[in-house]
């Protein structure tokens, strides 16, 4: 496990300098107890303060981003369950963190940390990337290191739809982009029209044809499975109707990606508003030089498992639980 110390944060002070020396105390007691290796208590001693402090200190050094700590990602990806799973399914890497047995939101937040440390070390200068939506991706983009990363694009994938979950498309991309020091294209339009002759002219916009080129051109993405429950994303944006997505489930509908349904084997489910939708195509999020899947939900199995058969993975981050899930259900 090792510190990263980012150097873009700005402590704060005030006229007699009481919160410049908080600061200084708290940037202390995180270089001795990450760089150093000394102990809570030895701190304290140092500083001439309670241990509490330093525990308060420490906290609030990870809190601002002062202290980013990681793990090795090559832990993550040579061990035996991922190179099973990408054995089984084709795949090109396979990132599994382990369950926390206590928590499913633990669990989420171990794949979540594990892929935003991840994605970087798959990106080159000059790389255009793709960013779908939804909580897990803007979880991501929140929680991804502070980089510059040399040239790097990052593109909304889908036009934007309010939604009462929150994970605007737009806040996912604009902040993985300002995360990653990264220039950002927006989609400045709807995802879904009121009509199709609307959404036409729309898309003829010399301007918004120029965003949406830039979708089309990307030579990775990053998004996660979207599921087919009565309250998945789709349902509660309004992109569809409970009605309308019970119905889909019966004629076999397994995920959602970017807001379109795909079956079992990841083939595409025409729905009425298809033409009415302003956003990445699902042909063209198949076959990608990076298609990075995050699936930190064992519930979203299925929707991962279509995805990944319909070609659109090529990267896969997920837990060690829904890799298990996906094994018992390997393609022969």
């Amino acid at each position: 496990m090792s510190p990263t110390t980012l150097t873009n944060a700005k402590p704060g002070t005030d006229v007699d300098g009481r919160l410049s020396r908080q600061d200084d105390a708290i940037v202390e007691a995180a270089w001795c107890y990450y760089h150093e290796g000394l102990n809570q208590s030895e701190i304290a001693t140092k500083l001439g303060v309670s241990r509490a402090s330093v525990v308060n200190y420490l906290a609030e050094s990870r809190k601002r981003d002062y202290v980013r700590v990681t793990l090795d990602t090559n832990v993550f990806l040579h061990n035996q369950l991922a190179a099973e799973l990408r054995d089984a399914y084709q795949l090109t890497q396979v990132l599994v963190t382990p369950n926390d047995e206590t928590s499913e939101q633990r669990s989420f937040d171990r794949v979540v940390r594990a892929a935003s440390d991840w994605l970087p070390q798959l990106l080159v200068p000059g790389d255009m990337l793709g960013v779908a939506w939804g909580e897990t991706i803007c979880r991501l983009a929140e929680i991804a290191p502070k980089l510059s990363l040399d040239q790097l694009v990052v593109v909304q994938l889908v036009g934007s739809r309010p939604s009462a979950l929150g994970f605007a498309a737009e806040s996912c991309s604009a902040t993985l982009a300002q995360r990653f020091g990264a220039q950002c294209i927006n989609l400045h339009v709807p995802l879904l029209l009121s009509n199709p002759e609307l959404c036409k002219q729309l898309i003829a916009e010399p301007v918004v044809a120029e965003q949406l080129k830039y979708v089309a051109d990307c030579s990775k993405v990053i998004f996660a499975p979207g599921t087919c429950f009565d309250d998945s994303h789709i349902v509660h944006t309004g992109i569809i109707t409970r009605k309308e997505i019970a119905k889909f489930r019966r004629k076999g509908a397994a995920g959602v990606i970017c807001g379109r349904l795909i079956d079992t084997d990841g083939n595409a489910m025409l729905v009425s508003n298809e033409d009415r939708m302003i956003g990445v195509t699902l042909e063209q999020m198949r076959k990608k030089e990076l298609g990075m899947l995050v699936c930190a939900e064992p519930q979203r199995v299925d929707a991962a498992r279509a995805a990944i058969m319909g070609g659109y993975v090529t990267h896969f981050a997920t837990c060690t639980k829904t890799a298990r899930l996906l094994l018992e259900n390997a393609p022969n």
